[in-house]
């Protein structure tokens, strides 16, 4: 999993359970993409997106991880046809930080229709195929080594059986496509590096907001919450400012365990700390205007078909980690067209 059911909170009402952020260059601008509600949960009653709850896009212009611009969409609850109505605000400047904050009413729609506006932002929610992939005895056996310190023990898996757990199942999308004047409008010179994450937030009873699930980075959690639950929903309420301060440490003492045990690195603890530094704050970092790859190289956005397994756990762990699959096992493929996700079949 990327995001997947990650953490007790998120899987209470599965609608706010972000499973990925994706972030990548579109026909006409910068593609923002989030997948909710995954159908591996089992039935849920009202399926879709929770009508108490907000997601965000949260976008830093300026390197500081803290956000500069943020489109929320809210949604009604479902109709007679299954249809939800929306609203997507734009926030600015300094109230991007505040959940209260009203900003400006740039488009409303209806899910499963396609809304443009007159300055060519395009956004479209509704039901979609998974574009993502995993192989389960790979997962498991990777949280099992991060968190106990051991190497990664695939000794009984036979990769010829390798199987992508997620293959036909579907997803609630928001796609979201921004003009890039929109998002660099007011930058300085010729920086057109952002950072990006993605929030999805219930309301309270007491007129507040709790962040429910937050994602930036890809597999941040099936490193090191899938046997730390309480890590899970403390890495899904926090502010990505305050990552390294908080978990940093934790980080550290997991990738110098496992590094350690392997042998790849004479300072395992050095090396730790500059991975962790890399994966703290949680921020998805992009170049706009610039075709999105998630590779061993370099992170720039992430677009549908990016191996991020493959590459997360192998920086993580300092040595080669394969699943044996890759976007060949997605059941239904993307479309290079808008809204992008697969269909769902």
């Amino acid at each position: 999993m990327s995001h997947h059911l990650d953490s007790p909170l998120a899987r209470q009402d599965i609608r706010l359970d972000i499973t990925d952020l994706y972030l990548f260059r579109g026909e006409v601008g910068t593609v923002f993409a989030i997948n909710v509600c995954h159908s591996i949960f089992g039935p849920i009653p009202s399926p879709g997106y929770h009508p108490e709850g907000m997601y965000e896009f949260k976008i830093d212009l300026d390197g500081d991880a803290v956000e500069d611009i943020t489109y929320r969409i809210t949604f009604d609850e479902r109709d007679t046809n299954g249809k939800q109505r929306f609203v997507l605000g734009r926030i600015a400047g300094a109230e991007a930080t505040d959940p209260h904050a009203s900003g400006v009413v740039v488009a409303e729609g209806v899910t499963g229709d396609e809304v443009k506006t007159k300055t060519g932002l395009r956004i479209w929610a509704g039901k979609a195929g998974d574009p993502f992939w995993i192989e389960p005895d790979v997962l498991h056996a990777v949280g099992h080594a991060f968190q106990d310190g051991t190497t990664i023990d695939l000794s009984k898996w036979d990769a010829a059986q390798a199987k992508n757990l997620f293959a036909g199942h579907t997803v609630y999308s928001i796609v979201l496509e921004v003009p890039d004047k929109e998002i660099l409008n007011g930058t300085a010179g010729d920086n057109h590096l952002i950072g990006v994450w993605a929030v999805a937030s219930l309301a309270t009873d007491a007129g507040g907001w709790r962040s429910i699930n937050r994602v930036g980075l890809p597999m941040i959690h099936p490193l090191f919450t899938q046997f730390n639950e309480d890590l899970g929903n403390n890495l899904n309420a926090g502010q990505p400012a305050d990552d390294f301060k908080t978990h940093g440490e934790l980080v550290i003492k997991s990738i110098a365990n496992t590094v350690g045990a392997y042998g790849t690195a004479d300072d395992p603890r050095a090396y730790a700390e500059t991975v962790a530094h890399r994966f703290c704050p949680n921020i998805l970092p992009y170049t706009v205007g610039t075709p999105a790859v998630f590779g061993f190289a370099e992170w720039n956005g992430r677009s549908l078909t990016d191996n991020a397994p493959d590459v997360m756990f192998t920086i993580a762990a300092n040595t080669p980690i394969r699943l044996g699959i890759g976007r060949e096992s997605v059941a239904s493929k993307p479309s290079k067209k808008f809204p992008y996700v697969p269909a769902a079949i």
